[in-house]
């Protein structure tokens, strides 16, 4: 599956992948307060200003999982529920550090919601080292919202 830049056009697209997958993985893990703020205009407008960062997987029209890069993180990845258990995510995550190495960051970083196991799963097997629990301040639009989260690392390696 070829992974490439994620267009205007999709926004709508990507959002309701990006909800739908919120919903799935955190609704249960988090607290309500944030759950109440992370509406799908909020997805929208958050892909909206992150979109020059944000790579997809899938046709145009018919996107099947996205990251966004933030600094030396990758500060979100979502694969629809269609496409879990595919080899989607591992693409995805793959492009992200090689996206990282060449712009010459050595190690990567990301968060990962306390609980999400089948996440953390996922990122321990691509090699993503659990370094402890970090507060993150998630942008909202209510302002910050502070939640511990396990950060990740991966010393980014060249690749053959």
């Amino acid at each position: 599956m070829h992974v490439r830049d994620a267009q205007e056009v999709e926004i709508d697209q990507l959002a309701k992948l990006w909800y739908d997958g919120w919903l799935d993985a955190h609704l249960q893990i988090v607290p309500e307060q944030l759950a109440r703020l992370r509406t799908l205009e909020s997805f929208r407008e958050r892909l909206q200003k992150g979109l020059s960062n944000v790579r997809v997987a899938g046709q145009l029209g018919a996107p099947v999982g996205f990251y966004m890069l933030k600094g030396t993180e990758i500060y979100q990845l979502y694969v629809s529920a269609e496409s879990r258990g595919s080899e989607v995510a591992a693409r995805l995550i793959a492009d992200a550090e090689a996206r990282l190495f060449q712009i010459g960051v050595e190690a990567a970083w990301l968060t990962c919601a306390i609980g999400n196991e089948r996440a953390a799963r996922f990122y321990e097997k691509c090699g993503w080292l659990r370094v402890g629990t970090v507060a993150s301040h998630l942008d909202t639009a209510a302002g910050e919202f502070p939640l511990e989260v396990w950060r990740y690392e991966k010393a980014l390696l060249r690749r053959p």
